[in-house]
């Protein structure tokens, strides 16, 4: 959900020991365990012995805050306590020690025996979901949880720190043993709570005041309390929820079209909404609350890529119908017609490069030989469409997503946004071209050795490539399997943010997915300082000047937000940056074709993907040369344990690349110039690190003063890469986040 523009960056109001301060952007309402089981009559807290008389009181106070948290888009999270029906996740003490007391005659039903409202604190049962009053928004998060704490056995810590979460209201049942538990927890892994008084209660009532005196004991020794009042009425001035956000008056707000199927959608008695034109997320969901329609959305849509092909025509290999777009609008529309409840991309519209799965619509890899129509889509697809976003068209890329440089192509060569002559960039070209033009909202791309974030930079907008096995890439044409991840091409990095978090998670079909949870560091909510490395100088040689200089002005950003420089050890990096294509981990390219490819299909191939192949193949590298290079893979990941560890630097930072050729320069300098590229973005994969690329300014146009009438074409772009050590993701987008608004700030 969009977080209202009317909020002021942090938000005050009086508790104990002091008044808290929460910012608005990093701070969760937290629900715990307002389930059926904990306060309906024959549920398991009843059937248990407790008097639901104080728990059952806190359901209309905890809607009340909720009424106002969702007006102002804030987020929400809800627990609920429950076990697997075969109770393999309940520790048998959960299940005996209260029942063995002697002379028990409260316990007599334990968690798994059937109730009224099925099996007590069963997931699926009846009586494990909320209460009706507290149904979560589909945008809101969800957390099943075994124990009494959230934190146990769950991702929550996880899901915490993908939405930049720093802060906790906290609320639920029952006070003294799960919300004080979680609350509890929360402190120890760096998070500012305030528990609301009226939001929180449980089956003993002088249990909840000690309870509630605990935490703010000692000067707030695990956190604050507060009241219910006061925090509404800070929430309430910064409202500006008019009468468009009822269920029934946003159903009216779509303007008349005709459906997919013929049908005649009738008009509204009132003017639509109009759209301010913007397709930044968090600005699309705030227009589709206040009556926006997506079909008016769609329409600019089209309109804008039609307009923007007559400039490159080359950025789309398959454009979805317009009326298969509309109709899935459609089905959006009567699937939510209540616009206060939308699912987090409702309406969102995006692109798909053209070498992950879309069902029925043909996948190309820019390689006529390999194309074919899927059944299936890829899953990081899937992901989306679940989420409510609607598919605008299949990118185009370097063939075979090989290659940096986006030239590489028989679909026509796609340009910078920011100028024709210069290349935009690959293998993800027509993704970061489709984003950097504003003709869809995000992209999905692929990055193996740097393709999501080259061409990021050369067309000014944010590539995230997550920490590789995190988003799955079943249904995604292999280039190099064990080092291929997706990637996110978007605006800027709150949506990198936004559709990351949403498709992140273990897909058990991935064979290189990474099942292990992370290890992860506290959150940090007040202190912003951190350690950073970059590139030595022999490194940087290789820059253009003007890159160098503006790599320059980077670092001194980065000094004035915090951030302290220290030395790193170049060598893991520019060693591992070698194994991919001076070693033996190019052959993998070929690993996933058919072992007569070349002999049927030498003829079809782009003359530089045709002479690349040529050379891997003449290498006629053994299976010793391979497990060396694995060897030296997994010394580098090893040291890279050591360089991001808390003792040494959050985040590497490097120019995204060494210069921004023109596409003539490009076509004639194919091999060499595109290995120039990737300087600082192959050895991204190989050992294992997660990365952003962030546009860091504009410079003149060679020839030019870059004062041309003030026109996109009089200067070209910059950007960074902060890079981060494996399921890092969360605290580096922080970091560059911090970046970018100071970046953002500075040149206003």
């Amino acid at each position: 959900m969009a977080i209202s523009k009317s909020l002021p960056e942090k938000i005050i109001f009086s508790a104990k020991p002091y008044a808290f301060t929460f910012p608005s952007a990093a701070t969760a309402l937290l629900i715990i365990d307002m389930q059926r089981d904990f306060l309906l009559e024959n549920g398991f807290g009843h059937i248990q012995g407790g008097d639901l008389t104080n728990v059952q009181a806190a359901i209309k106070p905890t809607a009340s805050l909720l009424e106002a948290w969702r007006s102002l888009g804030l987020p929400v999270v809800h627990t609920r306590e429950g076990h697997l029906p075969d109770l393999s996740d309940c520790p048998s003490s959960k299940l005996v020690r209260q029942a063995a007391a002697p002379g028990n005659k409260q316990h007599v039903q334990t968690i798994g025996d059937k109730g009224p409202m099925g099996r007590l604190l069963v997931r699926g049962e009846y009586g494990h979901d909320f209460v009706d009053e507290l149904q979560p928004y589909e945008s809101e998060i969800v957390v099943d949880k075994p124990g009494k704490g959230a934190f146990y056995n769950t991702r929550l810590m996880e899901i915490l720190q993908k939405n930049a979460i720093t802060h906790l209201i906290i609320g639920g049942v029952t006070t003294e043993c799960c919300v004080t538990t979680t609350l509890r927890e929360a402190n120890d892994r760096g998070f500012e709570c305030c528990a609301i008084a009226e939001i929180t209660d449980g089956y003993n009532p002088p249990y909840k005041a000690a309870s509630l005196d605990m935490i703010y004991w000692s000067q707030g020794l695990f956190g604050f309390v507060g009241s219910l009042d006061p925090l509404i009425e800070a929430l309430k001035q910064y409202s500006t929820d008019g009468p468009s956000s009822t269920a029934s008056e946003n159903k009216k707000s779509d303007i008349a079209y005709v459906s997919s199927d013929g049908s005649e959608v009738k008009s509204p008695p009132q003017t639509p909404q109009a759209w301010d034109g913007s397709l930044l997320i968090d600005d699309l969901q705030r227009s589709y609350r206040a009556g926006v329609s997506p079909i008016s959305v769609l329409e600019a849509v089209f309109n804008k890529i039609e307009e923007y092909s007559k400039v490159d025509p080359a950025v789309f290999i398959h454009l979805i119908e317009k009326k298969v777009a509309f109709a899935r609008a459609e089905g959006l529309m009567k699937a939510h017609p209540d616009r206060r409840n939308l699912l987090p991309l409702w309406g969102v519209p995006f692109s798909v490069k053209d070498s992950i799965d879309v069902a029925g619509v043909p996948t190309t890899t820019a390689c006529p030989p390999l194309a074919f129509v899927p059944t299936r889509s890829a899953a990081v697809y899937d992901k989306c469409i679940a989420q409510g976003a609607i598919h605008i068209g299949k990118t185009n890329l370097d063939q075979y997503a090989t290659g940096l440089n986006g030239t590489r192509t028989p679909y026509g060569i796609p340009r910078s946004v920011f100028n024709k002559d210069y290349i935009s960039g690959g293998s993800s070209s027509g993704s970061a071209v489709s984003v950097g033009a504003k003709l869809v909202s995000f992209s999905l791309g692929t990055d193996t050795a740097g393709s999501g974030r080259v061409p990021a930079l050369f067309n000014g907008v944010v590539g995230f490539k997550p920490t590789r096995g995190t988003v799955s890439i079943t249904g995604v044409t292999p280039a190099c399997l064990s080092l291929d991840c997706c990637s996110f091409m978007t605006a800027n990095i709150k949506d990198a943010r936004i559709v990351w978090s949403l498709l992140e998670g273990y897909d058990s079909a991935d064979r290189y997915a990474k099942a292990t949870p992370p290890i992860l560091r506290s959150v940090d909510a007040h202190f912003k300082n951190f350690k950073f490395g970059i590139p030595p100088p022999e490194a940087l040689s290789v820059c253009t000047f003007t890159f160098r200089q503006m790599f320059n002005d980077t670092v001194k950003r980065l000094q004035e937000i915090g951030g302290k420089l220290v030395p790193v050890d170049w060598a893991p990096f520019d060693n591992a940056g070698k194994i991919l294509y001076d070693g033996t981990f190019v052959m993998e390219r070929l690993a996933s074709l058919p072992d007569d490819f070349m002999d049927k299909n030498r003829d079809a191939l782009h003359p530089v993907i045709r002479e690349l192949f040529e050379q891997v193949i003449a290498r006629k590298s053994s299976a010793v040369d391979v497990f060396r290079d694995l060897h030296k893979q997994a010394l580098c990941i090893r040291q890279m344990m050591d360089i991001f560890s808390p003792a040494g630097i959050s985040v590497l930072v490097v120019p995204t690349s060494p210069l921004h050729p023109t596409v003539e320069r490009m076509l004639a300098e194919p091999i060499s110039l595109n290995s120039t590229l990737g300087t600082f973005t192959h050895f991204g994969n190989v050992n294992d690190l997660c990365a952003v690329a962030v546009p860091a300014g504009t410079y003149p146009l060679p020839g030019t003063d870059g004062a041309q009438n003030g026109t996109a074409e009089s200067v070209l772009p910059f950007g960074v890469t902060f890079l981060g050590g494996s399921r890092t993701d969360s605290e580096v987008l922080s970091i560059a986040s911090r970046f970018e608004a100071h970046i953002s700030h500075t040149s206003s």
